[in-house]
Protein backbone atom coordinates (compact mmCIF):
# COMPACT_ATOMS: atom_id res chain seq x y z
CA UNK A 1 0.00 0.00 0.00
CA UNK A 2 1.48 3.10 -0.90
CA UNK A 3 1.21 6.02 1.51
CA UNK A 4 1.11 9.76 0.36
CA UNK A 5 3.93 12.47 1.62
CA UNK A 6 4.63 15.85 1.83
CA UNK A 7 7.71 17.72 2.79
CA UNK A 8 7.74 20.79 4.20
CA UNK A 9 11.26 22.43 4.04
CA UNK A 10 11.83 20.88 0.73
CA UNK A 11 14.55 22.93 -0.99
CA UNK A 12 17.12 22.68 1.99
CA UNK A 13 19.57 20.27 2.03
CA UNK A 14 18.14 17.71 4.39
CA UNK A 15 14.64 18.27 2.13
CA UNK A 16 15.76 17.83 -0.81
CA UNK A 17 17.29 13.94 0.57
CA UNK A 18 14.29 13.07 2.02
CA UNK A 19 12.66 13.99 -0.99
CA UNK A 20 15.04 11.64 -3.38
CA UNK A 21 14.62 9.24 -0.77
CA UNK A 22 10.62 9.23 -1.06
CA UNK A 23 10.90 9.21 -4.41
CA UNK A 24 12.72 5.68 -4.92
CA UNK A 25 10.79 4.06 -2.17
CA UNK A 26 7.90 1.89 -3.71
CA UNK A 27 5.58 1.97 -0.94
CA UNK A 28 5.99 6.07 -0.60
CA UNK A 29 4.66 8.72 -3.11
CA UNK A 30 5.77 12.20 -2.94
CA UNK A 31 2.96 14.81 -3.21
CA UNK A 32 3.99 17.94 -2.43
CA UNK A 33 7.17 19.77 -1.56
CA UNK A 34 7.10 22.63 0.41
CA UNK A 35 9.09 25.81 0.37
CA UNK A 36 9.81 28.90 2.14
CA UNK A 37 6.75 30.51 -0.13
CA UNK A 38 4.04 27.97 0.51
CA UNK A 39 1.20 27.81 1.76
CA UNK A 40 0.74 24.83 4.26
CA UNK A 41 -2.69 23.80 2.92
CA UNK A 42 -0.51 22.21 -0.28
CA UNK A 43 0.42 19.30 2.32
CA UNK A 44 -3.55 18.24 2.25
CA UNK A 45 -4.02 15.60 0.49
CA UNK A 46 -0.57 13.30 1.79
CA UNK A 47 -0.73 11.00 4.94
CA UNK A 48 2.26 11.65 6.34
CA UNK A 49 3.86 15.36 6.31
CA UNK A 50 7.73 15.46 7.06
CA UNK A 51 8.90 18.59 8.90
CA UNK A 52 12.66 19.76 8.49
CA UNK A 53 12.20 23.64 8.31
CA UNK A 54 13.74 26.03 11.09
CA UNK A 55 12.76 26.22 15.43
CA UNK A 56 10.83 29.15 14.78
CA UNK A 57 8.60 27.55 11.97
CA UNK A 58 8.38 23.44 12.96
CA UNK A 59 5.93 24.15 15.72
CA UNK A 60 3.11 25.76 13.16
CA UNK A 61 3.86 22.60 10.53
CA UNK A 62 3.03 20.50 12.95
CA UNK A 63 0.22 21.93 14.65
CA UNK A 64 -1.46 22.24 11.27
CA UNK A 65 -0.93 18.83 9.99
CA UNK A 66 -2.40 17.52 13.20
CA UNK A 67 -5.54 19.66 13.36
CA UNK A 68 -5.85 18.05 9.55
CA UNK A 69 -5.49 14.43 10.62
CA UNK A 70 -1.79 13.81 9.32
CA UNK A 71 0.85 11.96 11.00
CA UNK A 72 4.17 14.11 11.27
CA UNK A 73 7.48 13.00 11.07
CA UNK A 74 9.96 15.82 12.60
CA UNK A 75 13.37 16.63 11.76
CA UNK A 76 13.72 20.03 13.21
CA UNK A 77 16.15 21.09 16.61
CA UNK A 78 14.10 23.51 18.67
CA UNK A 79 11.32 20.74 20.35
CA UNK A 80 11.62 21.82 24.07
CA UNK A 81 10.62 19.34 26.86
CA UNK A 82 7.15 22.02 27.63
CA UNK A 83 6.16 21.97 23.82
CA UNK A 84 6.62 17.96 23.86
CA UNK A 85 4.42 17.91 26.99
CA UNK A 86 2.39 20.03 25.52
CA UNK A 87 1.52 18.58 21.96
CA UNK A 88 1.49 15.43 23.52
CA UNK A 89 -1.34 16.49 25.68
CA UNK A 90 -2.97 18.05 23.02
CA UNK A 91 -3.21 14.62 20.94
CA UNK A 92 -4.01 12.46 23.91
CA UNK A 93 -6.41 9.81 22.58
CA UNK A 94 -6.59 10.96 19.00
CA UNK A 95 -5.96 7.85 16.84
CA UNK A 96 -6.19 9.51 13.43
CA UNK A 97 -2.85 11.14 13.97
CA UNK A 98 0.60 11.23 15.30
CA UNK A 99 3.80 12.84 16.08
CA UNK A 100 7.66 11.61 15.28
CA UNK A 101 10.37 13.70 16.49
CA UNK A 102 14.20 12.92 15.57
CA UNK A 103 16.96 14.78 16.85
CA UNK A 104 19.30 12.83 14.70
CA UNK A 105 18.74 10.40 11.61
CA UNK A 106 22.03 9.04 12.19
CA UNK A 107 22.20 4.87 13.46
CA UNK A 108 25.99 6.06 14.60
CA UNK A 109 24.81 8.96 16.61
CA UNK A 110 22.07 7.22 18.09
CA UNK A 111 24.52 4.10 19.46
CA UNK A 112 27.41 7.10 20.54
CA UNK A 113 24.94 8.92 22.60
CA UNK A 114 23.76 5.54 24.04
CA UNK A 115 26.85 5.05 24.97
CA UNK A 116 27.80 8.17 26.73
CA UNK A 117 24.23 7.48 28.76
CA UNK A 118 25.56 3.74 29.90
CA UNK A 119 28.88 5.65 30.95
CA UNK A 120 27.64 8.45 32.53
CA UNK A 121 26.86 6.30 36.17
CA UNK A 122 30.68 5.63 36.03
CA UNK A 123 32.03 9.50 35.85
CA UNK A 124 31.05 12.46 37.67
CA UNK A 125 32.81 14.65 35.12
CA UNK A 126 31.03 15.10 31.58
CA UNK A 127 30.83 17.54 29.25
CA UNK A 128 30.10 17.57 25.56
CA UNK A 129 31.51 19.88 22.50
CA UNK A 130 29.12 19.30 19.14
CA UNK A 131 30.36 21.10 16.11
CA UNK A 132 28.47 21.94 12.99
CA UNK A 133 28.35 23.55 9.93
CA UNK A 134 28.84 27.53 9.93
CA UNK A 135 25.08 27.69 8.70
CA UNK A 136 23.39 25.50 11.29
CA UNK A 137 21.13 28.62 13.18
CA UNK A 138 20.41 26.83 16.38
CA UNK A 139 22.93 25.74 19.26
CA UNK A 140 22.97 23.91 20.99
CA UNK A 141 21.80 21.17 18.68
CA UNK A 142 18.89 19.29 19.42
CA UNK A 143 21.73 15.94 19.72
CA UNK A 144 23.58 17.70 21.98
CA UNK A 145 20.27 18.86 24.24
CA UNK A 146 18.92 15.21 24.14
CA UNK A 147 22.21 13.22 24.85
CA UNK A 148 23.23 15.58 27.86
CA UNK A 149 19.66 14.91 29.12
CA UNK A 150 19.57 11.25 29.02
CA UNK A 151 22.86 11.28 30.70
CA UNK A 152 21.64 13.37 33.84
CA UNK A 153 17.98 11.19 33.46
CA UNK A 154 20.86 7.97 33.62
CA UNK A 155 22.44 10.00 37.16
CA UNK A 156 19.07 10.62 38.23
CA UNK A 157 19.92 8.69 41.66
CA UNK A 158 23.65 9.96 41.54
CA UNK A 159 22.92 14.01 41.45
CA UNK A 160 24.42 16.46 38.88
CA UNK A 161 27.65 15.96 36.87
CA UNK A 162 30.89 17.67 38.65
CA UNK A 163 31.29 20.70 36.23
CA UNK A 164 33.27 24.01 38.12
CA UNK A 165 33.21 27.50 37.07
CA UNK A 166 30.00 27.33 35.10
CA UNK A 167 29.62 31.00 36.09
CA UNK A 168 31.98 31.56 33.23
CA UNK A 169 30.48 31.98 30.11
CA UNK A 170 33.30 29.97 28.49
CA UNK A 171 32.70 27.30 30.44
CA UNK A 172 29.45 26.32 27.71
CA UNK A 173 25.88 26.17 28.40
CA UNK A 174 24.21 23.93 31.25
CA UNK A 175 21.87 21.04 29.83
CA UNK A 176 20.81 18.78 32.74
CA UNK A 177 23.93 19.45 35.05
CA UNK A 178 26.30 18.84 32.13
CA UNK A 179 28.38 21.77 29.86
CA UNK A 180 27.63 22.05 26.51
CA UNK A 181 29.88 23.63 24.14
CA UNK A 182 29.09 24.57 20.45
CA UNK A 183 31.00 25.13 17.38
CA UNK A 184 30.15 26.73 14.22
CA UNK A 185 32.55 26.34 11.28
CA UNK A 186 32.90 26.42 7.72
CA UNK A 187 34.10 22.70 6.38
CA UNK A 188 31.85 20.44 8.87
CA UNK A 189 29.03 18.46 8.41
CA UNK A 190 28.24 16.91 11.87
CA UNK A 191 30.26 16.07 15.29
CA UNK A 192 29.64 15.35 18.85
CA UNK A 193 32.42 14.71 21.49
CA UNK A 194 31.26 13.29 25.07
CA UNK A 195 33.75 13.56 27.27
CA UNK A 196 33.93 11.63 30.50
CA UNK A 197 36.58 11.81 33.33
CA UNK A 198 37.38 9.92 36.80
CA UNK A 199 40.62 9.00 38.67
CA UNK A 200 43.32 8.61 36.47
CA UNK A 201 41.99 8.11 33.40
CA UNK A 202 39.32 9.50 30.59
CA UNK A 203 37.02 8.35 28.46
CA UNK A 204 36.03 9.95 24.57
CA UNK A 205 32.93 9.03 22.89
CA UNK A 206 32.70 10.84 19.57
CA UNK A 207 30.80 10.06 16.30
CA UNK A 208 31.73 12.11 13.42
CA UNK A 209 29.27 12.53 10.20
CA UNK A 210 31.12 12.38 6.97
CA UNK A 211 28.15 13.13 4.39
CA UNK A 212 24.30 13.10 4.32
CA UNK A 213 24.14 9.16 3.79
CA UNK A 214 24.62 8.59 7.23
CA UNK A 215 20.98 9.91 7.97
CA UNK A 216 18.94 7.99 4.83
CA UNK A 217 18.99 4.59 7.09
CA UNK A 218 17.63 6.36 9.91
CA UNK A 219 15.31 8.41 7.99
CA UNK A 220 13.63 5.09 6.20
CA UNK A 221 13.05 3.77 9.92
CA UNK A 222 11.55 6.39 11.33
CA UNK A 223 9.09 7.47 8.08
CA UNK A 224 8.25 3.64 8.79
CA UNK A 225 7.86 3.97 11.79
CA UNK A 226 5.64 7.16 11.52
CA UNK A 227 2.70 5.35 9.24
CA UNK A 228 1.25 4.31 12.54
CA UNK A 229 2.42 7.06 15.13
CA UNK A 230 0.04 7.92 17.67
CA UNK A 231 0.70 10.62 20.21
CA UNK A 232 3.98 11.68 20.27
CA UNK A 233 7.59 9.43 20.13
CA UNK A 234 10.93 11.18 20.89
CA UNK A 235 14.15 9.50 19.19
CA UNK A 236 15.39 7.25 16.79
CA UNK A 237 16.84 5.00 19.34
CA UNK A 238 12.79 4.34 20.64
CA UNK A 239 12.03 3.25 17.04
CA UNK A 240 15.32 0.55 16.80
CA UNK A 241 16.40 -1.90 18.34
CA UNK A 242 19.82 -0.64 19.62
CA UNK A 243 20.78 -4.33 21.48
CA UNK A 244 21.38 -2.69 24.87
CA UNK A 245 18.59 -5.45 26.28
CA UNK A 246 15.76 -3.05 26.23
CA UNK A 247 12.64 -3.22 24.04
CA UNK A 248 12.27 0.38 21.88
CA UNK A 249 8.36 1.53 23.02
CA UNK A 250 5.92 1.01 20.31
CA UNK A 251 4.92 4.18 18.24
CA UNK A 252 1.95 5.60 20.08
CA UNK A 253 2.91 6.26 23.38
CA UNK A 254 1.46 9.16 24.68
CA UNK A 255 5.43 10.76 25.47
CA UNK A 256 8.17 8.55 24.21
CA UNK A 257 11.72 9.77 25.75
CA UNK A 258 9.62 12.48 27.80
CA UNK A 259 12.00 15.18 28.97
CA UNK A 260 14.32 15.66 26.15
CA UNK A 261 14.34 18.96 23.71
CA UNK A 262 15.70 18.13 20.33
Amino acid sequence: MTTRVAVIGATGTMGRLICGLVEQADHYELVARLGSQSELSEMLGAEIAIDVTRPGVSQGVVDFACANGLRVLVGTSGWSEDRIGSLSHRLAGRDDTGVVIIPNFSIGSVLATAFATAAARFYDSIEIVEAHQAAKVDSPSGTAVRTAELIGRARAELGPVSAPHTDQRARGQQVSSVPVHSLRLAGLLARQDVFLGGPGETVTISHNTLSAQAYERGIMLALDATREARGVTVGLDQIVDLGFGTTPTPVGASVTGAGASV
